[in-house]
Parts: structure tokens; C-alpha cells; sequence
């Protein structure tokens, strides 16, 4: 009985056939937005030959996240939800069409290529923040961080087999194969989607424009508790990302070998794995908000531990350990948020989680790469570990409210599924 307690609760996915039915749209839509991502970078690099414009990837993906997200945030807590993320789901099916026939014609120019890219980007701004507002309407609150566990073990599934995939079907098929597959995913996002019940945004909603923007940071400002959850992320981001050191790391400790640098990203996603299928031992606890600290310092101290390890199966077992308790921290903290936001807020804070998880990684890996320059590899694996464990002790010391229970006044209601 106690080991079944601790396995990932599926009960979200039975007593709510509208969370169900939108989690299995996700997952597969998730699986083909991995592929396709395999499919763009390989086709930049081989009508380029250039890691800028593989790098340029990147950026055309996250630029209209972080400067649209805040405003699309605003949106949706002004609009129907459901039919907003409807629309945002459909822009992302046109444009994986339209990726899936360059693909097949093999014409369109790199920029072409990217600026499609960019244009889907957008519609994940605004789809995003409106996604993360549905599980408080379709699940009781005491379901909320097994629904958000189940969102996470999907998003690692596939981001640890879409990629393996997505290159199988290029090698074999081409790119153009890729995109259509990805495209096909939609249909699945949009069968989940359109399940959904009606999503009004409150009795009050947002202001138009920058208004409403600025009352979403207004409430950031006012509520140590989102305040504490968001920095604390930002901890372990910023200070400590560690994806652009394993290429130097792998040269100074294991001597380049390539099979040991893709290794390094697999034992991250393993552990992540690992704790999303045993996450009933953490998201029954009644502390998310301490549990988020925790999981955030473990991050830290294993990622340190990895930077001081010469040996190569005991540093991936840090890396394992770093997984883990990353799903910890992240599972905990999307609890946190959706605990302790009016409902009326759901849309700009869930917004301003999507631009700290976009942005606190892109700048974690720069941080990075810079240390790694002065110093080493190692010096800025183990420094930027033991600057993500003092940021986040001080973030537990000065936050009261993350250490206690979740329960909240100013949380919204949440309603079971009709």
C-alpha cells in the first residue's frame, strides 16, 4: 500500500474525461512538436553548414514568447479561454503545415524557415498561459499537483523520445515526413481542446492592454508566496544551468567522448522521469512550497557534487539525482502558483511562469559558458551549484509562506469536473 502511494497518481485521468482527454492531446501534440524541432535544426544545418544559424533556432523560438507572453497573459484573463487556446492551437497546426509542405517543396530559404518557426512561437505565447489555467477548473483541488505531475512526466516523455524519434524518421523519410507527423499531432491537440467546457475569466477581468499587464506584475510585486516560488526558480536557472558546460566537461573529464556526452542529457531526463512515476510520495505531502525549496537545493548540491566528480558513472548519478529533483522543484512550484493565484490572475501569472522558464535557462547557460571561459568547466558547474543552494536558502529564509501549508484565502475556488 505505502509503494503505491509513492507511484504517480492517475486519478486526475479518471474522474475528469475533460483533463483526460486534454492530457492525451498534449502528450501527443508535445511528442510532435519534439520531432519537428529535430527536423528544423537539421535542415538549417544542412542548407547552412552554420551553428549561428542552427543557434538562431533558438532565439526565433523564444523572442515572441518573452515579448508577447506578459500581454498574451492579459488576454487570457480577459476572453474565453477555451475558444482562446482553441484559436492559439489551430495557428500552431497552420503553421506546422506550412513547415510540412517547404518541407516537402525544399525551397523555401532559411529565414523562411525560421520566421515560420517565429510565427508558430507566437501562438505557444498565447496557447501557454491559457493551458496552464484548465487544470484548476477541471480538477478538485486535492487532485491539483497529481494533475500537474502528469503534465510533467508527458512533457519528459517527450522530451526524452521525440528527439530519438524525430531523427529516425529524417534519416529515413526527410524533413518534410517529420512536419506532416508533427502537423497530424494537432488533430489530437485539437480533439483535447475541444472537450473542454467554457472558461470565463472571473468577474473581474483583466484590463486591456498594458493595464492589465501591469496589474499582473502588480500582484507578482504584492504576494511574497508566487514572488518566492518564481525567484527560487530563477536560482536554479540563472545561477546554475548547466546544458552549455557538458560539451567542455565532457572534454576536460572524459576526453570528448561522444557517447558520454550524450549521455548527459539522458541521465537529466532519466532522473526526471524517475521522480514524475514515483511522484505520489511528494505531491500528496501538505507543503509544496517547502518541498519546492527542497527539491531546488538538491538541484544545486547534485550539480555541484557532478562538477567534483572525475568519475564518469557517478557523475552521471549526480545528473540522475539533478533530474529528479528538478521535476521536484518544478511539479512543486507549478502547485505553489496555481494555489495561491485568483483565478482572474491565472492567465498574466501563468504567463510570467512561461517567461521565467523560457528566460531563466537561455540566461543560465550564457552564465554558464562565461564562467567557463575565465575559469573551467568544473569551476562553473561547482560555483554556480553553490550559488543556486545560497540563493534559495535565502529565498526560503525571507518567504514565510512558502514554507507553510498551501492553503491560501485568496485562492481560487476550484471546481470538479462537470
Amino acid at each position: 500500500m505505502e509503494l503505491k502511494r509513492t507511484l504517480i497518481d492517475i486519478s486526475p485521468l479518471r474522474s475528469s474525461p475533460p483533463f483526460r482527454r486534454l492530457w492525451i492531446g498534449q502528450t501527443l501534440s508535445g511528442f510532435g512538436s519534439q520531432m519537428a524541432l529535430v527536423a528544423v535544426m537539421f535542415q538549417v544545418w544542412q542548407t547552412t553548414r552554420s551553428p549561428t544559424w542552427t543557434g538562431a533556432v533558438g532565439l526565433a523560438q523564444a523572442v515572441p514568447l518573452i515579448a508577447l507572453g506578459l500581454f498574451a497573459g492579459s488576454l487570457v484573463d480577459r476572453v474565453d479561454r477555451r475558444k482562446f487556446y482553441l484559436l492559439m492551437v489551430s495557428g500552431q497546426a497552420v503553421c506546422s503545415l506550412l513547415l510540412a509542405l517547404q518541407g516537402i517543396l525544399g525551397r523555401v530559404p532559411v529565414a523562411g524557415v525560421l520566421g515560420l518557426v517565429a510565427l508558430q512561437s507566437c501562438f505557444v505565447a498565447g496557447g501557454g498561459p491559457a493551458s496552464r489555467t484548465f487544470i484548476p477548473h477541471l480538477l478538485p483541488r486535492h487532485q491539483l499537483a497529481a494533475g500537474l505531475a502528469l503534465r510533467r512526466i508527458a512533457f519528459q516523455g517527450a522530451m526524452l523520445l521525440g528527439p530519438a524519434l524525430g531523427g529516425l524518421i529524417v534519416a529515413g523519410l526527410g524533413v518534410g515526413a517529420c512536419y506532416v507527423i508533427d502537423a497530424l499531432t494537432f488533430v489530437a491537440a485539437l480533439y483535447g481542446a475541444f472537450g473542454l467546457p467554457r472558461m470565463n475569466p472571473g468577474d473581474q477581468p483583466s484590463r486591456p492592454g498594458l493595464h492589465g499587464v501591469l496589474d499582473g506584475l502588480a500582484f507578482l510585486a504584492r504576494t511574497p508566496v508566487i514572488r518566492g516560488a518564481l525567484l527560487t526558480d530563477l536560482a536554479t536557472t540563472v545561477l546554475s544551468m548547466p546544458i552549455s558546460l557538458f560539451p567542455l566537461i565532457n572534454a576536460e573529464r572524459f576526453d570528448g567522448n561522444p557517447r558520454t556526452l550524450g549521455l548527459f542529457l539522458t541521465a537529466i531526463a532519466a532522473g526526471g522521469v524517475a521522480a514524475s512515476l514515483f511522484s505520489g510520495a511528494f505531491t500528496r505531502l501538505p507543503r509544496p512550497g517547502l518541498v519546492m525549496l527542497g527539491g531546488s537545493a538538491c538541484w544545486g548540491a547534485a550539480l555541484t557534487l557532478f562538477g567534483m566528480s572525475p568519475h564518469r558513472w557517478v557523475g552521471l548519478a549526480f545528473l540522475v539525482m539533478a533530474g529528479a529533483a528538478d521535476t521536484v522543484s518544478v511539479v512543486s512550484r507549478n502547485t505553489v502558483v496555481q494555489m495561491h493565484t485568483p483565478h482572474e490572475l491565472l492567465g498574466r501569472v501563468s504567463a510570467a511562469e512561461q517567461i521565467v522558464g523560457q528566460a531563466g535557462p537561455d540566461i543560465g547557460n550564457l552564465r554558464g559558458g562565461l564562467v567557463a571561459d575565465a575559469t573551467s568547466g568544473a569551476a562553473a558547474l561547482v560555483s554556480g551549484g553553490l550559488l543556486c543552494l545560497g540563493a534559495v536558502a535565502v529565498v526560503g529564509a525571507v518567504t514565510a509562506d512558502l514554507r507553510g501549508p498551501s492553503a491560501s484565502p485568496s485562492a481560487p475556488a476550484v471546481a470538479a469536473s462537470p
